[in-house]
């Protein structure tokens, strides 16, 4: 279907130019180790990548190389369902929660947020050039990075570096890209995956004598939405201003897959009735036209992402050919998922549902089996920095996490069962957007209120979601009984289908550890990340759902415990705002209250 191979010599030709334009030696002087011990990292990631409308399915090139030749973690997710507050959490190892980087843009996000948090000099980059690796990154790397702040200061840790700029981050055929200081430059014309694709060329090869190990961070945009966003120039603009479009692909992928279409799962687009809470449940059900819409949306996420599985070849193609492909992992993730049409949802992301947390992970590299699928292994995206920290063999430094290295190796896997935590602290706070047409008017643009917590339990026999929203509505979905989360057994009008009993024990009683479980993960730090029942049974008794909902405990979780609440809704993470709090020490608080004096 493609001439891949013509496409390649395309992807070196460009690769070859773009080295002879931009000879300069990399920033930074990073420890050498001239026996190379360490491994070399590259580590794709895409933009708002679905795994559960089936994607990876038509990218053969990445399952040529990475998933046939790497393991595949099927229970991997993002722990906040939009751009940089995900990628924040991803490159420190920390909830959103407490990198208080919340929004795409300021004041609760993107990168001034970042810079004004502290976390420029304490980032994954940094750790690893302490580590001694040489670190190289191109493409997207935070929302609100600017062709105004690029220099406010400059992103820390990266002696070599490539990045798109806003406003233009997401104009397919218009994207501004920055090179170490240098001042912007603008690619009117010029596809921005094509690009992206020759700058990781050059950078790989600008490494590959050097006798220090290396990272590399490749970040296209696809398949996120084609964004006009050149009117947030203006002092009078706003979310409404700003035009979505659905991605636009190489030209030579344009034609590609004329009769695909959104995967009809039950949860699509449903007749028999709304589902979900909030602002989710009063949904309309989608017209013809505007499912016809819709699957013209999947089709051109599906065509850009030709540009993402040519990029994955030319990368492993370079790195064979240089030598260097059996001591590199490489990484391939996504900052979030996606949903078009599940629920009723108009295209978009930031909600709890599967559709959006649920994303891809492959890795490949030594030690790493190949042609496997990982299940019954949950991994998060606050566990990435102290895995690709712990290949490094970097120093911790003192390093706290809130997550915990990836089992890599077989055996590491094998021995992760049963001992590795079951659950994700999902979070979002702010609006959700819909990035479609308006079909019922500009008002369907921006839902509000779209603050919520959530904790995804995958243990043995058991698969559950539950949520609490700044409205103080509730969430729950049992998935073994319910995959596509189409009862919320919460919900007033959900009663006829709530069970008496789950795994054994009264319905009330599971609720109940549930929510203790969300009131830790809320506002938990460090280990109690990873160990939230032992913050709950210090003795260390209880060790998943299925330990604490023994029968002496009981009394604790259904009248000893305060409830996951909010005393009102934020559009960014403000402490008084979100109800009693969860310390590490056991008390909880509620604006510094004990929790003995409220209980």
């Amino acid at each position: 279907m493609r001439a891949t191979s013509v496409l390649l010599g395309l992807h070196l030709a460009l690769a070859v130019a773009y080295e002879n334009n931009n000879n300069q030696k990399p920033l930074g002087n990073p420890r050498p180790n001239p026996k190379k011990k360490q491994p070399n990292i590259v580590f794709i990631l895409t933009d708002d990548q679905d795994l559960h409308m089936n994607s990876l399915d038509y990218m053969p090139l990445t399952k040529k190389h990475l998933i046939d030749q790497g393991t595949f973690y099927k229970q991997h997710y993002c722990t906040t369902a939009i751009c940089c507050p995900s990628r924040v959490s991803l490159w420190t190892g920390k909830q959103a929660h407490n990198t208080n980087v919340t929004d795409v843009s300021p004041p609760y996000g993107g990168y001034p947020k970042f810079v004004s948090q502290g976390f420029n000099s304490a980032y994954l980059p940094v750790w690893l050039q302490n580590a001694g690796y040489n670190t190289l990154y191109t493409g997207k790397l935070f929302n609100a990075h600017t062709t105004t702040n690029y220099d406010s200061p400059f992103p820390g840790g990266w002696n070599t570096s490539d990045f798109l700029l806003d406003p233009y981050t997401y104009d397919y055929l218009n994207a501004t890209y920055q090179r170490n200081h240098d001042p912007p430059v603008s690619h009117p014309g010029q596809h921005t995956l094509d690009l992206i694709t020759a700058k990781a060329l050059s950078l790989l090869t600008s490494v590959a004598a050097s006798p220090s190990p290396f990272f590399l961070g490749i970040a296209p945009v696809a398949p996120h939405s084609n964004v006009d966003a050149s009117s947030l120039t203006s002092p009078d603009a706003n979310i409404s201003t700003v035009q979505f479009t659905p991605p636009i692909p190489l030209a030579r992928h344009a034609h590609l897959f004329p009769d695909a279409r959104v995967p009809r799962t039950p949860n699509f687009n449903p007749a028999s009735g709304p589902s979900g809470t909030s602002w989710i449940r009063r949904l309309r059900h989608q017209g013809e036209d505007n499912v016809e819409f819709n699957d013209h949306f999947y089709r051109q996420r599906l065509r850009a992402l030709q540009g993402v599985d040519e990029l994955v070849d030319a990368v492993v193609r370079r790195l064979d050919a240089l030598g260097l492909l059996e001591e590199t992992y490489v990484f391939y993730t996504t900052d979030n998922g996606f949903h078009i049409g599940q629920h009723r949802l108009q295209p978009g992301k930031e909600c709890g549902f599967e559709e959006d947390v649920h994303v891809p992970l492959v890795v490949r590299g030594p030690g790493v089996p190949k042609g496997r699928e990982v299940e019954g292994v949950v991994t998060t995206h606050v566990d990435l920095a102290p895995t690709l920290l712990g290949i490094a063999r970097g120093e911790g430094d003192g390093l706290e996490f809130d997550g915990e290295a990836i089992p890599l190796t077989g055996e590491d896997v094998d021995a992760a069962r049963g001992r590795r935590h079951e659950h994700v602290a999902v979070e979002f706070w702010g609006l959700a957007l819909n990035e479609g047409k308006t079909w019922g008017g500009e008002e369907e643009r921006v839902a509000l209120n779209n603050t919520y917590k959530g904790a995804r339990v995958v243990g043995e026999g058991y698969s559950f979601y539950y949520s609490v929203w700044c409205s103080n509505e509730r969430e729950l979905y049992d998935l073994t009984t319910d995959p596509y989360q189409l009862r919320n057994l919460l919900h007033p009008d959900e009663k006829a289908h709530v069970p008496a009993t789950i795994l054994g024990v009264s319905f009330d009683k599971v609720v109940a550890r549930l929510d203790s479980l969300l009131f830790v993960l809320k506002s938990c730090k460090g280990t109690t990340c990873t160990r939230p029942w032992h913050a709950l049974h210090p003795a260390g008794n209880v060790l998943n759902l299925k330990d604490a909902l023994a029968v002496r405990f009981d009394d604790f979780y259904l009248t000893q415990q305060k409830r996951v609440s909010f005393d009102r809704c934020e559009l960014g993470y403000i402490v008084d705002a979100e109800g009693p709090q969860f310390e590490k020490d056991g008390f909880a608080y509620r604006q510094g209250t004990p929790w003995y004096e409220w209980v």
